[in-house]
């Protein structure tokens, strides 16, 4: 590849959803934090590829999270930023410090059971595809319902026609573009319809370009999530190879 590839970690979350106080990037998963696991893979895939980590707000994650690496010898060379009051914000911090001219995968950090193997795939298909941006996505299997609340909290159904689960599609991570582009796209204004990566770079006049993602590349959202994993990872469908240590460098 011609391009430098950069991966954006998002870790700026709290996780409220998982009912913890410590945030569900930094809980342990396997022996090591989710968002170890996360990052891991990616260096793994491709050895020279340069890392930012977006962190919640507060220098006390930083801190934690430098702690951690060196306490667990986790030697990847890391560009922390602090995260913004939305992952749009979040994102586009971090696009700020990497450079025109590269490919950049933005993935959630607590996604970090997607295999070597898949990473190495896209950023293939990235470069011999001269595509401009490259999304993961999974058919959606369940039946759809529309439904509503009604005054009382209730879920009742709503009017209209079921929804075509045919045409519907699930997105994941990562999802990889062109530096240029994708920052560019994030200088639009903030738009609450801005759920991921994609939705900014579509509304900007980004052409997006789809491939099969993986069943087990899932958001770890909560505790019965954090459950499913470890279950995944003593079941061996998860393998660690080596790769070779790098300096500790935080900027």
């Amino acid at each position: 590849m011609n391009r430098k590839c950069y991966l954006i970690a998002m870790a700026a979350g709290h996780g409220s959803r998982m009912g913890t106080e410590l945030p569900k990037q930094f809980l342990p998963l396997g022996g090591r934090a989710v968002l170890h696991t996360t990052i891991r893979k990616f260096v793994e895939a491709v050895p020279d590829i340069s890392v930012v980590t977006v962190l919640p707000q507060g220098g006390e994650y930083a801190d934690w999270w430098r702690r951690y690496c060196v306490e667990n010898n986790f030697n990847c060379p890391q560009m922390i930023v602090s995260g913004g009051i939305t992952r749009f914000h979040s994102v586009k911090a971090a696009l700020s410090k990497i450079p025109d001219g590269a490919v950049v995968a933005i993935q959630d950090g607590v996604r970090p059971l997607l295999t070597v193997e898949f990473i190495r795939s896209m950023f293939s298909r990235f470069d011999e595809s001269d595509c401009r941006a490259l999304i993961p996505v999974l058919p959606v299997v369940d039946t759809l319902k529309m439904l509503r609340k009604d005054n009382d909290g209730r879920l009742v159904q709503s009017s209209g026609p079921e929804p075509d689960r045919s045409v519907l599609f699930g997105a994941q991570t990562p999802q990889i573009f062109r530096s240029e582009d994708i920052r560019a796209a994030y200088g639009q204004a903030y738009d609450v319809s801005f759920t991921d990566d994609a939705s900014v770079a579509s509304r900007y006049g980004i052409p997006l370009a789809f491939c099969e993602g993986e069943r087990l590349n899932f958001k770890l959202t909560t505790p019965e999530d954090l459950i499913l994993a470890e279950a995944v990872m003593k079941l061996g469908k998860e393998s660690y190879s080596s790769f070779p240590l790098l300096k500790v460098v935080f900027s």
